[in-house]
């Protein structure tokens, strides 16, 4: 697939029209898109106008942005203005919100195209899209497979080719697990980075925006153009984000990598072996490498499904039958707002509320979220003493290759261990990637995750792109 960058720069020369290029991406979702089920909705006549537009300013002179004709594609939870967001939840089935996401407004600044909303676990919840209200997307590397979550439609989006980039969010590692899984690059930022504004909230003190590519540069050049301060976000950082993408090519010399044994131990020996790879490239590249230990990584996961719950328990009162969304009659509005969300939520929703609404009852709010938000604080502490001695972490972003459809839907610990590399960084809001580190026994990629402190993406991409360039031949190299 022609990349992002080299793609915007046709159409901004003119070598290549953005029609053109739209018109591919859209005949690509259109032949495949059942199979996979990677998109919930195609915009296709918007997508092919906006098209025009932009072939339209570069016949005029005029430089329609860095994502100048670039198809994209976005996470069903990310508001656009009069197309439908569902959250992959029935709850929400059709409801078209009056105004864009503050990222999809920066991506049509930058010239991005939209050509669609792609399938999701029901608001984000989950770890194989196979929560999703309107049936699970199949991984595109084996259809037979899942393609991790919740934004396993972006990762299978750009894994298959029907666009060079997506946008996706990560709360537990939403946007690293399934980029694993499919073989492709996907990058959380630091917590309030990237605006949340127009993203339907899970957990609000975890949740963050991030992109999908096909190389690193491709994902720095897009957490570039959604990067900033958004007034509309209360939680947005007040400083704008330094370019990324100039830095991308500087090389590891001098960088002290810590390979996290608490990233590698109890990962397939087929991944923890990949991962040793990267780090052992990485010294030859002239980083300095060791070994580290980072014992509290190991409580994140109970951590996280107690804080993550209890905020979607807050987040989802708003769900009620009365102020939007589906609506089911009842005798009285209790009757209503019970039948409303009964028939509205899947299970593993419903699940994690009642978990949620558990955690912060009366009586067990102080045993059960307090001393989460405790531990949450040892993890962030942890992170500082790390990042006193190395400069970034490596470890495996998923602890297995991709599973089978249908293999661990039933039972909820075993999804949940997919992400118990991804949520450390997520409990501390530092960012995180994933690179495509060739494949496992099984023939299916294999990612390995860099993590870095606050606001070191500069140094995270920079990273990220050597372990890229050493990466063995295979899916998603």
């Amino acid at each position: 697939m022609t990349t992002a960058v080299s793609l915007a720069a046709e159409v901004r020369s003119g070598s290549r029209s953005a029609r053109a290029a739209v018109d591919e991406s859209l005949v690509a979702i259109t032949a495949d898109v059942r199979e996979l089920n990677t998109f919930l909705s195609v915009q296709g006549e918007e997508a092919q106008a906006r098209a025009d537009e932009i072939d339209a300013a570069v016949a005029a002179g005029r430089d329609p942005g860095p994502l100048a004709g670039v198809p994209v594609a976005l996470k069903d939870n990310l508001c656009t203005r009069g197309i439908a967001t569902t959250c992959g939840s029935r709850i929400l089935e059709g409801w078209l919100p009056p105004y864009d996401a503050t990222v999809v407004e920066s991506l049509r600044r930058a010239g991005a195209v939209v050509v669609g909303k792609t399938n999701m676990d029901e608001f984000a919840m989950g770890s194989s899209t196979e929560n999703s209200a309107f049936g699970p997307a199949r991984n595109p590397r084996c259809p037979s497979k899942v393609p991790g979550g919740s934004s396993g439609g972006s990762a299978a989006a750009v894994a298959a080719g029907f666009a060079p980039l997506a946008l996706g969010s990560d709360t537990g590692g939403s946007i690293r697990q399934p980029a694993a899984l499919c073989g492709v690059v996907g990058m959380k930022p630091t917590y309030g980075r990237v605006s949340r504004y127009g993203l339907v909230a899970f957990a609000s003190s975890l949740d963050q925006i991030g992109p999908f590519a096909t190389s690193v540069e491709d994902a720095a050049l897009l957490f570039d153009v959604i990067a900033g301060h958004d007034p509309l976000d209360s939680t947005s950082l007040p400083s704008d984000a330094e370019p990324t993408r100039p830095g991308v090519h500087d090389g590891v010399e001098g960088v002290r990598v810590g390979l996290c044994r608490e990233l590698v131990d109890g990962c397939a020996a087929d991944v923890a072996a990949r991962v040793q790879q990267a780090a052992d490239a990485l010294a030859d590249a002239g980083a300095k490498v060791d070994e580290i230990s980072v014992p509290e990584f190991s409580y994140g996961l109970s951590a996280y499904y107690l804080i993550a719950p209890a905020e979607a328990s807050s987040n989802l009162a708003r769900y009620d039958g009365v102020r939007y969304g589906l609506r089911v009659d009842g005798e009285d509005v209790e009757a209503m707002n019970t039948a409303t969300r009964t028939a509205g939520f899947g299970a593993e929703v419903k699940r994690r509320v009642m978990l949620g609404t558990y955690a912060l009852s009366a009586g067990y709010y102080d045993a059960y979220y307090a001393q989460a938000q405790r531990v949450r604080t040892l993890v962030m502490r942890a992170f500082d003493r790390a990042y006193e001695s190395v400069d970034v972490l490596i470890g495996a972003t998923a602890p297995t290759t991709a599973f089978d459809l249908g293999a661990k839907v039933h039972d909820p610990m075993a999804m949940y261990m997919n992400d118990v590399c991804t949520i450390p960084s997520n409990l501390s809001g530092h960012p995180a990637i994933s690179v495509p580190y060739g494949t496992g026994d099984d023939g299916l990629p294999v990612g390995v995750q860099v993590l870095a402190p606050a606001l070191a993406e500069t140094l995270l991409f920079r990273v990220a792109r050597v372990v890229e360039a050493h990466a063995p031949e295979g899916a998603g190299s």
